[in-house]
């Protein structure tokens, strides 16, 4: 997927071969660097030159270590998605029950969508979208998809523990995290304040409606 056009003209260099991997902290500070471009300016607006000058490194370390422009915004949205993804594996030391860890990952989802930046950030991909649809593919796959597997995942993984009874765990993924964002998330596209208390009536409702369809212990379950 070929993603976006900068602004000016971006010459990239003759493909190279990958250089020496770089340690955790240098590549950490590269794509760190990179999501806050990408977030606060746009993927157009931002110059592979500008992240290297700003992380300390050079462009050509860049090309190297990440090959073009996409694949390094496919790792800073990934890097942006792992501030939520850990909430995905409840299994890991969670505590409290099925209730309580679905509520967590509603908040979790909630918070995670509301941020400033991202709202930015999905406005800019929408708007340049339009002239290259590989760029929302991009996002798509680097994080809503991933995030939509992982818990996807994890539901799966509590139905086979006995906690839910789920047939088809992906879309029930999908009815969940609709059912938290509810009409909230399209308020917050358009600039629509949306309070914690009505926020938090959502999560309760989604969480009552997923338990009385795929929960053991609430009554009726068409998917026993």
């Amino acid at each position: 997927m070929s993603i976006g056009h900068s602004v000016g003209p971006e010459k990239k260099p003759a493909r190279r071969k990958a250089g020496r991997p770089l340690d955790a902290a240098k590549r950490a500070a590269i794509v760190d660097t990179a999501a806050q471009h990408f977030f606060h300016h746009g993927y157009a607006a931002t110059a592979i030159e500008q992240i290297a000058a700003d992380a300390g490194v050079s462009k050509v370390t860049i090309y190297n270590q990440f090959g073009d422009k996409r694949a390094l915004f496919t790792a800073a949205v990934e890097w942006e998605c792992e501030k939520i993804r850990g909430h995905f594996s409840l299994e890991d030391g969670a505590r409290g029950s099925i209730r309580e860890r679905l509520a967590d990952i509603g908040q979790a989802i909630c918070a995670f969508l509301s941020r400033p930046e991202m709202l930015r950030f999905e406005r800019r991909i929408a708007a340049e979208t339009e002239g290259d649809p590989s760029l929302g593919a991009a996002f798509l796959e680097a994080g809503p998809w991933r995030m939509k597997q992982a818990f996807g995942a994890w539901l799966a993984r509590e139905t086979g523990a006995g906690e839910l009874s789920i047939a088809d765990p992906m879309l029930a993924a999908e009815q969940f995290v609709s059912m938290c964002k509810g009409m909230g998330d399209l308020e917050r596209r358009f600039a629509v304040s949306v309070s914690t208390l009505e926020r938090d009536r959502r999560i309760v409702g989604a969480v009552d409606v997923f338990l009385a369809a795929y929960g053991l212990r609430c009554g009726r379950n068409e998917h026993r």
